[in-house]
């Protein structure tokens, strides 16, 4: 394989990862029930003029399972996280304490859990039309290559098959990663 055919494996290969790794990155701000820190991360707080993520300013922790129990470094700014909490429209409200704020999950109802699961198959949609976006442009790519190298007829044939089969590898990936994760949502 020339060193042209390489390199589109290789940034091929590299995107489709990165498809994977934003699915992946939606799926942790999935509510699922339980209390999981992640669903945190698109919370930025004022912190004095500068936007701040939360979970650079604070410690955050889970008690029971569907508890967050976020505790600022800075007593000060309780009232700005509380304002970027409810903001952030996560679903619950925010209990402040005055040395923590705590975000309690109630169970999800079986109508949210299915929603939630439309939800966690339109991530896994969007990364598969991602991965078939890159085979588009690998196989574009490959057409350039072939006219400016003059590739055998064979061999351009062989580097098409090994496109689908890596585009195939990772479609399987997110479908596995879909329904795990659809799963986990759907188990009360």
């Amino acid at each position: 394989m020339s060193e042209a055919l390489e390199e589109i494996f290789l940034f091929g290969e590299e995107k489709m990862e990165k498809a994977i790794s934003q699915m992946k990155r939606e799926f942790a701000s999935v509510r699922t029930g339980r209390a999981n820190p992640a669903v945190l991360d698109k919370v930025v707080v004022d912190y004095y003029g500068v936007p701040t993520q939360l979970r650079q300013m604070s410690q955050v922790s889970v008690s029971e399972g569907t508890t967050l129990v976020i505790t600022p470094y800075d007593k000060s700014i309780m009232k700005e996280i509380e304002k970027a909490i409810i903001k952030a429209e996560l679903g619950v409200a925010p209990n402040n304490d005055g040395t923590c704020i705590r975000l309690n999950f109630p169970p999800l109802t079986e109508e949210r859990r299915r929603e939630t699961a439309k939800d966690v198959k339109k991530y896994g949609e969007d990364a598969k039309i991602a991965v078939r976006n890159v085979r588009r442009d690998m196989v574009d790519d490959l057409k350039k290559v072939e006219k400016e190298e003059n590739l055998p007829e064979d061999m351009v044939k062989d580097t098409q098959d090994k496109i689908q089969k890596l585009t195939d590898k990772y479609v399987g990936i997110i479908d596995s990663l879909v329904s795990e994760k659809e799963k986990e949502v759907l188990t009360v």
